[in-house]
């Protein structure tokens, strides 16, 4: 069992696998896309390799938990998990430092983030439970979202890619309301329960759980008004259809 615990992936592993996904979509995969859309294609790529991948994970990691609970100890499955994550978080950030250095929101997102997964891994090695389900609820929508993303980029000049964007709007939208609308904050309602309660005090800090529950309260907070703006969008393009057929 110790053989197997050592043998499994680390960040310095998993960090060039997805340098390597971002370079053959940046070169190869979309080299003959508009500069314009180009990086952000090459970024959902990276997004599509780490989020389907780290729910599967993620999932595995919590079932096969033999202690569970917001203040169980990390098993070396579950720091394995966020290693992926970490290393995905990592490059994506320094896509972003490179070709949107005055995205100060995604950045913003993206360090905070890195440092509620950094800390739990490498400071306190405790609380890999709600840091997991939190980063199931955050990726359950990432293909959904990532293939959205790709069709909206290119559906001005592919009338497939138009369909595939109007296709996907209504369920992308309803899913992504459902999980972060309804699931996440139930959750991190449980979550903020326990840890303000005390309960861990002995194994995470206090000053690190309310870091982590603001870090995950704010993300959540600005995932709802982004998809609200969404579903306005939504709602005016109908109203401007139905217009234009009464017309």
């Amino acid at each position: 069992m110790e053989t197997l615990t050592h043998s499994l992936p680390t960040l310095s592993m998993f960090f060039p696998m997805f340098l390597v996904i971002y370079l053959m979509a940046y070169f190869g995969a979309f080299r003959n896309w508009s500069p314009k859309y180009r990086p952000e294609a090459s970024s959902c790529l990276i997004s599509l390799a780490h989020g389907t991948p780290a729910v599967f994970l993620a999932i595995f990691a919590l079932v096969t938990q033999s202690q569970r609970g917001f203040a169980a100890p990390n098993t070396e499955f579950q720091n394995t998990v966020l290693d992926y994550s970490i290393a995905y978080f990592l490059m994506d950030l320094i896509h972003y430092l490179i070709f949107n250095p005055h995205d100060i929101l995604f950045i913003g997102h993206h360090l905070a983030t890195l440092f509620v997964f950094v800390t739990c891994r490498y400071l306190v090695s405790h609380g890999a439970f709600a840091i997991l389900v939190l980063l199931i609820l955050a990726e359950v929508t990432s293909f959904c979202q990532n293939t959205w993303t790709l069709a909206n980029a290119r559906k001005a000049d592919l009338p497939t890619a138009a369909r595939l964007y109007d296709f996907l709007s209504p369920p992308f939208y309803v899913f992504y309301s459902i999980v972060r609308g309804i699931a996440g904050p139930l959750f991190v309602y449980q979550m903020g329960a326990f840890y303000l309660s005390g309960a861990a005090d002995n194994v995470i800090p206090r000053w690190l759980v309310v870091s982590w529950l603001v870090v995950v309260v704010v993300a959540i907070s600005v995932s709802i008004l982004w998809v609200a703006n969404l579903w306005v969008e939504l709602f005016r393009e109908k109203s401007r259809e139905v217009e234009k057929k009464v017309r």
